[in-house]
């Protein structure tokens, strides 16, 4: 009887595995969008905690200052290291491919479009995301596997307004902040490759950059700055407060925050390059 019973039992197996091995794909796009959600209320919830904290006057200013010292301590020098080699980079393949096409006297505002509209924002957003996002995530999430939170929470105290408001307010003012030392950077590096490398003039270089942009590009840019740090900080703090699985759980979320955090940083980044001339018009010669 037993031998007659086994052939069954083996051939169930596959069958019932079929439909489940079907299912993975629905399964992850469930819970990716299930997890948006759960972001997007986050983040409400957050706008929500800072309204609040700003109406009764009890923002926690000493947790902000000590946030901001922190990000700007950690994410300076990265941001100048890397915009260093980005700046000419973009000068040597922009300056060389305009001499081609005999535009060479332009080379200057097409640079300058690139890192002031582009460049400089992500650089921010990248270093904000893989260096301030993840010390973020790290911070609430053993904090969480510590039981801090549900201290805190036991007591009466609002967890958001007093642990995560004050980061998103830093995390802003720090990007803010380090987009326009970044755009310095980047714009000088070129500069010098302009007339040390290309052999072209510093006059032209700075005539085209004042001639084709615009006070809303640098508006702009600190715009996409602090959307950008935003974002960073919403999906970092919501990671680490949801940590799960103990410190392996803190390693886990830190890594998804830093990807979950880059996918909704270029997202947001097309967006904000579409609708921008949209609401302002581009600046030609005149």
């Amino acid at each position: 009887m037993a031998a007659t019973e086994d052939p069954a039992v083996v051939l169930a197996v596959p069958a019932e595995a079929e439909p489940a091995a079907a299912q993975d794909k629905p399964n992850m796009f469930a819970h990716f969008s299930a997890e948006m959600g759960l972001l997007f209320v986050f983040a409400v919830r957050v706008a929500l905690a800072a309204l609040t904290s700003v109406r009764r006057r009890r923002f926690a200013w000493r947790e902000c200052v000590d946030q901001m010292w922190f990000l700007a301590h950690v994410t300076t020098v990265a941001s100048a290291l890397v915009m260093i080699p980005l700046g000419v980079g973009v000068a040597l393949q922009i300056g060389s491919l305009a001499d081609q096409i005999g535009a060479g006297a332009y080379s200057g505002a097409v640079v300058a479009f690139l890192i002031i509209g582009q460049a400089g924002p992500l650089v921010c957003a990248l270093i904000i995301a893989g260096v301030g996002g993840s010390a973020i995530c790290a911070d609430l999430g053993a904090r969480t596997i510590r039981e801090e939170i549900d201290a805190l929470e036991v007591l009466g105290l609002p967890v958001i307004e007093r642990l995560v408001v004050p980061r998103m307010i830093a995390i802003a003012v720090v990007c803010v902040l380090l987009n326009s030392i970044v755009l310095v950077i980047g714009l000088g590096a070129s500069l010098l490759v302009h007339v040390l490398i290309l052999d072209g003039n510093s006059q032209s270089f700075l005539r085209n950059v004042v001639q084709f942009s615009q006070p809303a590009d640098f508006v702009v840019s600190g715009l996409k700055a602090v959307a950008f740090a935003l974002i960073s900080g919403i999906v970092a703090s919501y990671r680490g407060l949801t940590v799960k699985k103990g410190a392996q759980g803190v390693g886990d979320a830190v890594n998804e925050t830093v990807v979950l955090s880059f996918i909704l940083v270029f997202i947001a980044n097309l967006a904000i390059t579409q609708f921008y001339p949209l609401f302002v018009s581009v600046k030609g010669a005149y």
